[in-house]
């Protein structure tokens, strides 16, 4: 292994690096290792737990010990490994020096765009939820009427003789959007109405929503935005990737790496998913198993995965499990509402919140060229994606099956 510092921070390479002063291995604390990447669709960095992931950092392996290779690991590299305190940069990236100085602490300032149904429910939870990891709220809405409403609304609750518990909540305008630590993106071109004949309302979304992304992506390049991007509107999937390589355009369209990070975004879709096979699982025994043994895995709708166990996978259990969770909007549909209550607080609100507790949470991430919804929690040392000893093989395939959805979808 090669040693270097970089702005005081140590690195590890399994090459030599040009323009970088030679320095003896650390002996504790934080390490950075340099691996290889495509500049676009490769991975920008990660926390690394098992040594083969730095052989094969950007695959879906990533997810299952068993698929990777054997690395043996120098002795500094092994140590910091062992401490959690590994964080794997890929080089090839523009850009990729900015990612070795250390996060900010503290609480962080949120701003939402959008105040319809999801937006304002969202909302609801953050200020009820968030006061240990937020400090305050900015909402924007082309509509100021229905900024002010919920400016309002939110700043009258509050718990008695404790007034500051909660994170305020205050109107921003556009131009205030990425003066925050995290961004969500809640807006939407319209839903179709309960009852109309479209069956995949997510995909039926997706031609106007990216439209809107694309332009704050924009904004967000412009104002060299360096938070978290959450991609909370349908389809999510799709839409964060979409915030990413459009963020990293020029303006003669020219990929650039100037724009957001892969990492920077993630997808909340997933969690409702889990949510909804929760409720399936405490109500059908057959299914029980998912409640302490089982996993989603793919995106928010159509390529979604639902294990009823890793440990005794059960593959005619697992495809039912998952026909009742992706179809369960369908449900609520034909009871003649619209299924945003539990989308905007269990993918929106809470995952949001375990994000910044750095806690483990249901969320899509950037693996294999796509936003693949895993377990996963954020760290200071990277993003942090849960590896499983062993995934059956039918059920990696169906994981490697909707990343394979997605890439053809963007």
């Amino acid at each position: 292994m090669y040693y270097y510092r970089y702005q005081d921070r140590p690195l590890a390479s399994f090459e030599p690096l040009d323009g970088f002063t030679p320095a003896p291995p650390p002996e504790n604390g934080p390490l950075f290792v340099a691996v290889r990447g495509d500049r676009v669709l490769g991975r920008g960095s990660f926390r690394v737990n098992h040594p083969g992931q730095l052989a094969d950092p950007h695959s879906l392996h990533v997810l299952d010990a068993s698929r990777l290779p054997k690395v043996e690991l120098a002795p500094p590299v092994a140590a910091a490994l062992e401490r959690g305190q590994l964080t794997a940069v890929n080089i090839d990236r523009p850009g990729w020096q900015a990612l070795l100085t250390a996060p900010a602490p503290g609480k962080k300032r949120v701003n939402i765009l959008a105040m319809g149904d999801v937006g304002s429910t969202l909302l609801t939870g953050l200020k009820l939820m968030g006061g240990d990891v937020i400090s305050s709220i900015g909402i924007c809405d082309l509509s100021e009427q229905t900024t002010a409403r919920w400016e309002f609304e939110m700043g009258q609750i509050a718990l008695p003789w404790d007034y500051d518990a909660m994170p305020e909540v205050e109107v921003i305008s556009p131009e205030q959007l990425f003066h925050c630590d995290v961004f969500v993106f809640v807006a939407s071109k319209g839903i179709p109405p309960v009852g109309s004949d479209i069956k995949d309302v997510r995909m039926y979304q997706f031609e106007n929503n990216a439209k809107i992304v694309a332009h704050y992506a924009k904004l967000a390049r412009k104002a060299n935005f360096r938070g978290l991007w959450c991609a909370v509107s349908d389809p999510v999937d799709p839409l964060a990737k979409t915030a990413y390589l459009e963020s990293n355009r020029d303006e003669d369209g020219n990929w650039d790496g100037r724009g957001l990070r892969p990492e920077q975004v993630q997808g909340y879709g997933l969690g409702v998913m889990n949510a909804r096979a929760a409720y399936y699982a405490k109500r059908d025994v057959r299914f029980a198993s998912f409640l302490t043994e089982g996993r989603t895995f793919g995106p928010h709708g159509t390529g979604l995965t639902v294990a009823n166990s890793i440990e005794h996978y059960d593959e005619a259990l697992s495809r039912e499990l998952t026909e009742l969770t992706v179809t369960a909007n369908l449900k609520m549909r034909e009871l003649g509402f619209k299924p945003y209550v539990a989308p905007a607080l269990s993918s929106g609100a809470l995952s949001i919140l375990l994000t910044l507790r750095g806690r483990w949470h249901c969320g899509s991430v950037f693996l294999d060229g796509v936003y693949m919804g895993v377990k996963n929690r954020f760290t200071p040392y990277g993003v942090e994606t849960e590896l499983l000893d062993r995934i059956p093989a039918p059920l990696f395939a169906h994981i490697t099956d909707a990343a394979e959805h997605l890439k053809q979808v963007l």
